[in-house]
């Protein structure tokens, strides 16, 4: 035994197990991946063997590799990797990519850096058989980089043109046009609109010139369905302002303070998502304004966490759970096939909104 070990440069290989121990290389390599149909006297020895040599058992990585599957999903987003439990939208869609793997026995593997370079090195080399994409912020880089893997990829939004993309979203149009009716219908005439990024790395107020060249086609669309509804009820979407966030706290605290500094205050927020609206409804309070007696809200996704807030949050309902079911499936199910799906989405009327004050 110590004549196998002295002078040991390489790695120990199955190849030196089964040397060392007088078996064949299949008897070997039975005993770790299929120890049911080896006697017990020899598994035993090969196993004494084993760990005398230091050697843990064959590279999961490598035979994985070899049989052509891993069995597992990458889930990526330009985000830090707190977003996939800070954010509520990111938890509920993760519910149901876990649902799909669990059903199947797949793995999850989280992918994420906000840091480009370091994005590119987890994408390149994250062991995975497709990506489901986090299409937030950074989404085309994401599209790009997985494309260069040449692994099956799904993007959780339909705001890209490039038809060549399989991607998962909702109807943003029929969805934001819900909301604006609602709120035009309590005689709000006074709105103001907290986005999603038209492109990545960019906030504060959108002009047209930002919606038209807009990278995310789908920001673009619930902007669309708000202003063709409000439209329709005499009201001047020129004169509505747009601010831009990030859609996390900072951003969304500096658009309320920038819109509400404009003179003449909303009495109306469409907020194009939950997230935003519930930081809407915090900063409100805090200010000492009432929701919905002085502004009412709505905000877009179904979150668990809008039900639960204080009012109960006024949304527009996305499958979440679904959508992520359906995207784990598409990986994990992959025939080649680019397939973009449309979801439906339910408007859910709580306690955020109200009548318009009276002048």
């Amino acid at each position: 035994m110590a004549s196998l070990l002295e002078g040991q440069a390489r790695p120990i290989r199955l190849a030196d197990i089964a040397k060392a121990a007088g078996v064949s290389h299949g008897t070997a390599s039975n005993v770790f991946s299929r120890p049911e149909i080896v006697r017990a006297e020899v598994r035993e020895r090969v196993k004494a063997v084993a760990e005398q040599m230091g050697y843990a058992g064959p590279d999961p990585k490598g035979r994985l590799l070899r049989a052509g599957k891993v069995n597992a999903i990458g889930v990526a987003t330009t985000e830090p990797l707190s977003y996939f439990f800070d954010d509520p939208f990111a938890r509920v869609m993760m519910a149901g990519i876990s649902e799909a793997c669990d059903a199947t026995g797949a793995g999850i593997a989280l992918v994420s850096a906000a840091n480009q370079e370091k994005l590119a090195w987890n994408i390149q080399s994250a062991l995975v058989d497709g990506f489901v994409l986090f299409c937030i912020e950074g989404g085309s880089r994401l599209v790009d980089l997985t494309r260069e893997r040449k692994l099956p990829f799904v993007a959780l939004e339909l705001g890209f043109q490039d038809e060549t993309v399989s991607a998962i979203g909702v109807d943003n149009v029929a969805g934001a046009r819900l909301a604006a009716r609602h709120l035009a219908e309590l005689g709000h005439r006074r709105f103001a609109v907290l986005s999603l990024g038209f492109a990545d790395n960019r906030t504060g107020f959108a002009t047209p010139d930002v919606v038209r060249s807009a990278v995310y086609t789908g920001t673009r669309d619930r902007l669309a369905g708000y202003f063709e509804e409000l439209s329709r009820f005499g009201i001047d979407t020129a004169t509505i302002p747009v601010y831009e966030t990030e859609n996390e706290e900072k951003s969304t605290r500096a658009g309320l303070e920038a819109i509400f500094a404009r003179g003449e205050r909303p009495t109306a927020i469409l907020a194009m998502s939950d997230r935003m609206a519930l930081i809407a409804i915090d900063w409100l309070r805090a200010r000492g304004l009432g929701v919905p007696g002085d502004v009412s809200i709505v905000g877009f996704d179904g979150v668990p966490d809008g039900a639960l807030s204080t009012p109960p949050l006024t949304t527009i309902a996305q499958p979440i759970t679904e959508i992520g079911r359906r995207a784990a499936r598409m990986i994990l199910d992959h025939d080649g096939a680019v397939r973009r799906e449309t979801m439906g989405v339910d408007f859910v009327v709580r306690g955020s909104t109200g009548p318009a004050p009276k002048a």
